[in-house]
């Protein structure tokens, strides 16, 4: 049980699968100048914790805490905070990656690591949000540009990034054309998708032309497919920020661009992020919801690859 120093958080003393994860008594962390101190209702689960999870990746050896998103209240502020003070309710991202540690009770962090929390959803909606849609924003807004008109590709678009993704580009007023299992596609549909490949039938570089803007989160011989679909001056924007230099020298042989982005904790994509949820323009769909003490489990349906929308641990 925790005491008024202590905490309830998920952690492990080696890598590996989902048995690794333990619930472990923490001590609570104090938040320093200018950080708040978030009593967590909700954290969203992605796979780049499943990942660390396994491999390590960014954090190297445990033991650690993962998680980057977060819904919650703030409980406390350090010195300077001015823009929230204790009982707001936030959601935000935690720095990515060292600012992990968000699947736990409480969690420290810059103050502007979060914004209010939008009035019309609930936690578990809120804590879903953050990280996909930080990387969909950074993306597709402050990378690609999109504009209205543009004809957009999101691979694996009934994923956790995909199904925000879809929903950014059509706020930006883009035709947006999907990768997904035929299974999928009319809940993509709803959610705005002009067009849609079954990528387990059609290869969607035979399928799609003309396109200028492509997000790819699947990475590998798929980014370098990719490039083939673009216009001239098109753009792919791959969320696996390590690959092949080839990539960029494949783009400018063809007359196109090649970025590769890591997600950044942000202030002002965070609050671009809730004026959709206030505008009915975003939500994030929850595939499942988990208390805090099942992370494991969490994260072995993580791992099967078939969610649709977002898995989400509660921290009540």
């Amino acid at each position: 049980m925790s005491t008024k120093n202590t905490m309830r958080a998920i952690s492990q003393d080696v890598l590996g699968g989902p048995e690794v994860l333990k619930e472990v008594q923490v001590e609570r962390p104090v938040p320093g100048p200018s950080e708040v101190l978030v009593r967590v209702r909700a954290a969203g689960l992605n796979p780049t914790d499943w990942k660390h999870r396994a491999s390590g990746l960014f954090l190297g050896e445990p033991p650690f805490v993962l998680g980057w998103d977060v819904s919650g209240v703030v409980e406390a502020v350090g010195i300077g905070v001015t823009i929230h003070a204790p009982g707001d309710e936030v959601f935000g991202m935690l720095p990515y990656p060292f600012g992990h540690g968000s699947h736990a009770e409480y969690v420290t962090a810059p103050a502007r690591s979060f914004v209010r929390k939008p009035a019309g959803i609930d936690h578990a909606e809120a804590g879903a949000l953050p990280l996909v849609s930080l990387t969909a924003w950074q993306a597709l807004v402050e990378t690609a540009d999109v504009r209205p008109g543009q004809r957009v590709l999101i691979h694996a678009a009934a994923g956790g990034v995909g199904h925000v993704a879809v929903q950014i580009a059509k706020a930006r007023g883009a035709y947006v054309i999907g990768t997904a299992s035929a299974g999928k596609h009319e809940f993509l549909r709803k959610l705005g998708a002009d067009e849609l490949i079954d990528y387990r039938e059609t290869d969607f570089t035979e399928a799609v032309r003309d396109v200028d803007v492509v997000l790819d989160t699947i990475g590998d011989d798929n980014t370098f497919q990719s490039l083939r679909v673009l216009r001239e001056g098109g753009i792919v924007v791959s969320i696996l920020p390590v690959g092949p230099e080839e990539l960029y020298e494949e783009a400018a042989r063809l007359g196109v661009r090649a970025a590769r982005m890591l997600v950044e904790a942000d202030h002002a994509g965070m609050r671009a992020i809730a004026d959709l949820v206030d505008k009915g323009l975003l939500h994030a769909t929850i595939a499942g919801t988990f208390p805090l003490a099942d992370a494991a489990e969490a994260h072995a349906l993580g791992d099967t690859g078939r969610t649709v929308g977002k898995l989400v641990l509660l921290a009540d």
